[in-house]
């Protein structure tokens, strides 16, 4: 922090200096932490063993990233923040950067991004300055600062402009995992990320609107705003597969946050091992909402109206609590709707204290004790486990999909004899080991393990590419933030399974979150101009009423569709795009990915499978179509739309896979076709 001065030296010389300052004072503060002596301030090696974690962790965030610019802008106030109505009152100059930094007296040189101060980097306008007369974007090339623009925001006579430091930066080509996004993000991406840790938000955003990037930015903000209290509860990314999660897992990091778990919707049911897999029409019933009331009541059914006393025997008296007085016990636990589990053990101690009742009237004066002693007595434990016996989920689960009559007793009047039928194996399965289950019955065994022990709930959730999970699989992510909050990313026309979101308000009601806000992105940063009105001619045939994504590039990229004679002329135009600066994705139909990694492999061109990360020497990936939702390359080639269409199960499906893969590209696409083209695309 600083009083914006004129400079005395070349600006650009002035500012290097600055950089070079800071990055010896995020050195000094690593070093300081480094340093730190640990031997005579904790009580116990378990103390120690947090402290030295905590401090781990603590100098990992203060890693100094060579290639990523430490500071990215600087704000002018015209006044001191929270004194503009004093007169005569002086401004100050804020560097924003990734994370904070101070000098050896505890002044501020970078301010982090997150900080109220830094805020007006991102809202501040012509219309509303927000108190800033001058704000300026660097430009770096590596970590090394370069260039710079200023915006007077206060001169009336500068007209309004784009920046060009900020275009480039959104079209800087991307080799590598996913890269942060705090240089460039927008104030309705900005909104989203500052929203309160109370809310659950739903973003609504074409293909590169910055969903994803708004989502995990929104973590980050979140942790900074709130970090002790999100230090208890947790908080949790879940993306649609592995490779997706390897391609954004660098972003955090990078802005200091080293806390957050990923995972995928399965790795959160991993209750028992995926073997199996259901055809589209079985799983769309498995995933069906209307399966946790079948669940619920197979499970509930376990329990058993008691019909005779319990007779409790200690030393030489005898207590008896009659049939009646039990069935008011368990009715009452019934209509209290806590967890089986819960319940179950609840029994004893309800049977106990009513024995206790009878003998304080004849005259004892038993303590806490004895009523666990009497909860523990034989006939108190043998009553329970007849009248409230345990559920082991998976086990249960078995029986409904194996078991015509346990499953009609448990699904009438909810589904159908042949949606019954649908999800009934066709043969016996010895046990629950031996069964081939699939992803789908991993939820439900996590929907039954969740009524009968509830499920840890987490601070914040985010979850992406939500638009593909059922509702049973809504109602797994939601069981893990039922007392905290969640930021819910996807868009409508991307949905391709059977059971795609229809709605973002009915995938809210299935979270649990009917209260959330719905936002909508629909500028696009990242794909350029003509490739998105291309994509976009699909949107009337795979999501009706849906805003068309309206790019805000500048610079048009390239887009072209050539027909082809085979995949040697496939991998020769890989081989063309290999001129290119940047990452190459070449996305096709998974059944033509052998063949075309055969010929990949004849002509010499080395490629990456999708979540390997690009490296300057090798930026070609081959990627089944399946698998290229949520990742982007500077250029992309699509191999025959039609066979990625053929792909799935119905045309609608295949024409949303295809809007997948035409969206994937950062700076220019080629559409390579022997077969026709889908008439969808005009």
């Amino acid at each position: 922090m600083s009083t914006p001065v004129d400079d005395p030296l070349d600006p650009l010389s002035r500012e290097r200096s600055h950089l070079a300052g800071s990055r010896a004072a995020l050195r000094a503060m690593r070093e300081d932490v480094e340093s730190l002596d640990i031997s005579d301030v904790t009580a116990n090696w378990v103390n120690a063993e947090v402290l030295a974690r905590q401090i781990d962790d603590r100098i990992k965030a203060l890693a100094d990233l060579s290639d990523t610019p430490l500071f990215f802008g600087r704000l002018d106030y015209l006044h001191a923040p929270g004194a503009e109505q004093a007169e005569g009152a002086e401004g100050e100059r804020f560097y924003i950067g990734r994370r904070h930094v101070h000098d050896a007296e505890g002044d501020p040189m970078v301010i982090d991004w997150r900080a109220p101060v830094s805020q007006p980097f991102y809202r501040a306008s012509k219309k509303d300055p927000l108190d800033i007369g001058l704000r300026r974007r660097f430009g770096y090339t590596g970590g090394d600062l370069t260039a710079y623009e200023d915006e007077h925001l206060s001169d009336p006579a500068e007209a309004a402009r784009t920046s060009k430091l900020l275009q480039r930066e959104i079209e800087r080509p991307r080799v590598g995992p996913m890269r942060d996004i705090v240089a460039t993000i927008q104030p309705e991406q900005d909104e989203i990320v500052r929203s309160g840790l109370g809310g659950t938000v739903c973003v609504q955003g074409g293909p590169g609107t910055g969903k994803t990037a708004v989502g995990l930015h929104r973590v980050a903000y979140l942790l900074y705003a709130h970090r002790e209290r999100l230090a208890r509860t947790g908080t949790l990314v879940i993306g649609p597969n592995k490779s997706f999660l390897h391609y954004i897992e660098q972003v955090l990091p990078a802005l200091g946050e080293l806390s957050v778990r990923q995972a995928t919707v399965d790795d959160l049911v991993a209750h028992v091992e995926v073997r199996g897999a259901d055809d589209s029409t079985a799983a769309v019933v498995k995933g069906d909402a209307r399966m946790a009331e079948v669940l619920r009541r197979a499970v509930y059914s376990h329990v058993t109206v008691p019909t005779e006393p319990v007779v409790v025997v200690r030393g030489s008296r005898r207590w008896r609590v009659p049939a009646y007085e039990l069935e008011e016990t368990v009715r009452e636990l019934l209509d209290r709707g806590i967890r089986y589990g819960a319940a179950r053990e609840a029994l004893p101690q309800r049977i106990a204290h009513a024995v206790l009742v009878q003998m304080e009237r004849s005259g004892e004066a038993p303590d806490d004790r004895v009523q666990d002693a009497v909860a523990r007595n034989s006939a108190v434990k043998a009553a329970v486990k007849a009248i409230w016996p345990p559920v082991d989920p998976a086990k249960l689960v078995l029986r409904l999909l194996t078991d015509a009559d346990f499953l009609a007793g448990h699904a009438a009047e909810i589904l159908s004899e042949d949606e019954q039928k649908t999800i009934l194996w066709a043969k016996p399965v010895r046990s629950v080991k031996s069964a081939k289950w699939s992803a789908a019955d991993a939820v439900l065994i996590d929907e039954v393990n969740d009524l009968v022990s509830r499920t840890a709930s987490l601070g914040h959730v985010v979850l992406d590419e939500a638009q593909d999970l059922s509702p049973m699989q809504y109602r797994a992510v939601g069981r893990r933030c039922t007392t905290g909050s969640a930021t819910i990313l996807g868009d409508l026309a991307q949905g391709t399974t059977p059971w795609a979101t229809r709605s973002w308000d009915e995938a809210l009601a299935h979270l649990g979150k009917s209260e959330g806000v719905i936002e909508e992105l629909t500028a696009g940063f990242r794909v350029p101009t003509d490739v998105i009105a291309y994509a976009s001619r699909l949107l009337p045939h795979i999501a009706p009423g849906l805003a068309p994504v309206a790019s805000i590039r500048e610079n048009p990229g390239f887009f072209e569709v050539r027909e082809v004679s085979g995949t040697a002329e496939v991998v020769s135009a890989c081989g063309e795009l290999l001129g290119q600066e940047g990452s190459i994705g070449l996305i096709a139909a998974d059944a033509r990915i052998p063949a075309l990694s055969e010929a990949l492999t004849e002509a010499g061109l080395t490629y990456l499978a999708p979540g390997e990360e690009t490296t300057r020497q090798t930026r070609l990936t081959l990627v089944p179509a399946s698998l290229a939702k949520g990742l982007e390359y500077d250029y992309v080639l699509l191999d025959e739309p039609q066979a990625v269409v053929d792909g799935e199960p119905d045309e609608r499906t295949g024409l949303r896979r295809l809007y997948v893969a035409l969206t994937r590209a950062v700076s220019g696409l080629v559409v390579v076709h022997g077969a026709g083209l889908p008439v969808q695309l005009g």
